[in-house]
This record gives C-alpha cells, structure tokens and sequence, in this order.
C-alpha cells in the first residue's frame, strides 16, 4: 500500500469511528499530506522507517516551525502509524526507534487586562454609535419584533462577546450552539466541547441573563430554516470567523490596540477567575478541559500577577523605601 492510499484510507476509517470535528480531520488532512509529499506519495507504507521521520522532523525545524506545531504534526503520524499497526499492515511502529527534541514549550495564555475587557463590553454594548446606559440594555421593541440586519446584529454582538466571557467557551463551541441548546428556566448552555467532551455552561451574572434573554427573543423573532443561535446577515450559522471579525470590529472600536482573538476571553475569565480564588479543579470543569495539566497554564499568569503585586505593595519594599535603604 502506497502513502497516497494509505492517507486517504485512514482519513476515512479513522474519522468514522472516532468522534471528531471537521476541523481536527482538515488538520489531520493537511499534516499528512504535507509529510506525504516529503517523504513520496508513492513510497510504500512497509517501508516507512524511523529515519525518515527523524529527516522529516529536521526539515520542519528548517522551515522555522514552532515546537507546539511540530509536535502536533508527530503526534498526527503516530496516530495514523498505530491506525496501521492495529490493523496489521505494518509489523512495527517505525516510531520505536526514534528520539524527537522540540525543546521546552511554554506557551502562556494572552488574556485582556480588566479595563480592556471592559472596554470590549461596553463597545458591544453600543448601538449604531449610541451608548447603552449599561451591558444589559440592549435594544427593544414594544412589539418584540427583530429583523436581520442592524436591530438584529447589535443585540446579537452585545450576546456574543457577553458570552464568550460569561462561560469561556471556546470560539467553535459559541458557533456551533443552536437555539434549543439555551435553557432559559435552568439559565444553562449545551456545550458541544472539544473531542466529544460535552458539558454544561451556566450563567450566573444578572445582567448576562439578560443579555441572553434579549438575544434568544430577537434570534426567534428572525425568520430562518437555520437551528443556529447566531446568525450572520445571510441568515445561516454565523461561523467561527464571523465571530472573529465581530471581536476584531469591536477592539478597533475600543482603542484596544492589540491583536484580539476570541480565545483570548476564554483565557481572561480562566485567569481572572483562578486570581479570584477559584479552585483549580472547578476551573477545569467550568472550562472543559480534559486534564488539569491544560488548567495549570493559567496559574503561571496568576503568579506572575502575584509577584508584580507584591513587588509594588509589600510592606518590607516600603519600609526600605522609606528608611532610605
């Protein structure tokens, strides 16, 4: 069996009995077919060896890849290597043999200050350059009527990026959500979480609740054969994009000026809840995370927030300061 074949054979086995999001299947698709392509389409599986994964993780480290990205890609060939050694067509896993370094990797998670989250929430919170007096007024009709464009959007990307803070759900998971996932009585989301992982996301802040509320009576007030929750001007699910750009609209409009990507409040509401106090082990539940070692990321930015605390308000720096030592 060919590489060629072999790829696409398990792209279609694999992810048929494998619970995963088309998102992981295209990046599953691309690394294989990048190694494919280094190593030959037509090089026959039996004859992958530990040497050409070796000179294949060598030419990534040539092309300035990152560790984290490296890895993943290693990752995926030993998935689809033990696909083949369970069913037989490989004898051994070519990766027995072979010792990959990708360096240290830590990559700490970029979350906003206090004031840029504000920030953020009160530009979702303004209609058609008019401020609403507070995140939870959005607009309203007497007559309960919505259409889809500018009454529609407003409210909706005030419930958006509400949302995205309230509960820490990823960018995929806020797309995904369909109008029955929203149970207004018990105030609580279904999640459709990373690998098949579902959870529950409740909301707790009075003003969310309303914010939530606002926006479901709007969402059902558009005319639409679409489930989804969110909506983009087309009347289809708004996509993991669309919110990207509705962020990206709002940062400009804030004068944030940095980069701002919708994980980033997924990570702002991790770290400002672990600085808070929360229990680490309740922050893995609340965010979905398989293993608390995912969670333990975010208390490195909390120590970090610590010491520059304690270096400015420690009472022994101040006694020194003002002893003049």
């Amino acid at each position: 069996m060919q590489m060629k074949e072999a790829i696409s054979e398990f792209l279609n086995g694999y992810f048929s009995t494998h619970q995963r999001s088309k998102k992981t299947k295209i990046a599953y698709e691309q690394d294989l077919g990048q190694f494919g392509e280094y190593a030959g389409m037509d090089l026959e599986l039996c004859s992958l060896g530990g040497t050409t994964i070796e000179a294949w993780a060598a030419h990534l480290r040539t092309l300035d890849y990152a560790p984290a990205s490296m890895r993943r890609k290693i990752v995926v060939l030993k998935v689809f290597c033990g696909y083949w050694l369970r069913r037989g067509v490989l004898n051994e896993s070519p990766f027995w043999r072979v010792k990959l370094s990708f360096g240290r990797i830590q990559q700490l998670p970029r979350a906003l200050s206090e004031s840029e989250m504000q920030g953020l929430l009160e530009q979702a919170g303004k209609s058609q350059g008019r401020e609403l007096a507070r995140k939870g007024a959005v607009l309203a009709r007497g007559n309960g009527r919505y259409d889809s464009g500018r009454e529609y959007r407003a409210i909706r990307n005030l419930a958006l990026i509400d949302l995205l803070f309230a509960t820490g759900m990823r960018v995929g998971e806020v797309s995904s959500l369909n109008v029955d996932d929203f149970n207004s009585a018990e105030l609580f989301f279904k999640v459709r979480g990373k690998g098949g992982r579902d959870r529950l996301a409740h909301i707790v802040d009075n003003q969310t609740i309303h914010i939530q509320a606002q926006h479901l009576q709007a969402r059902r007030a558009v005319v639409s054969d679409c489930t989804a929750l969110f909506l983009n001007p087309l009347g289809q699910r708004l996509s993991t994009q669309g919110i990207a750009n509705i962020i990206a609209q709002c940062r400009r409009e804030a004068s944030i000026d940095r980069h701002v990507t919708p994980h980033m409040l997924r990570h702002t509401v991790a770290t400002l809840l672990l600085r808070n106090g929360m229990d680490i082990r309740v922050v893995q539940e609340f965010l979905g995370h398989a293993s608390i070692a995912t969670t333990q990321r975010y208390t490195h930015v909390v120590k970090e927030h610590l010491i520059g605390e304690l270096r400015k308000h420690h009472p022994s720096l101040l006694l020194r300061l003002r002893s003049g030592k």
